[in-house]
């Protein structure tokens, strides 16, 4: 078995956690090193927003604003 094959995904269609071979790479979040972790991405995904929300404010970024990246 591969180490691709050892991880998990949550599949955003079927709101489960599945195996490597489950549905396709645009439906689903991960990878997870286990099932726990894939069933908790849902969870992962908003702690990770707020945490760069809060960032955000910290620096004064505007999310809505357009970038001046290359200006």
């Amino acid at each position: 078995m591969t180490d691709e094959q050892n991880q998990w995904y949550w599949c955003l269609k079927h709101n489960a956690a599945e195996p490597w071979d489950g549905c396709r790479a645009e439906d689903r979040l991960g990878p997870y090193a286990t099932r726990d972790e894939a069933g908790r991405a849902l969870e992962t995904v908003q702690k990770r927003n707020e945490q760069w929300d809060r960032e955000d404010e910290e620096y004064g970024d505007d999310p809505d604003s357009p970038s001046v990246m290359g200006a």
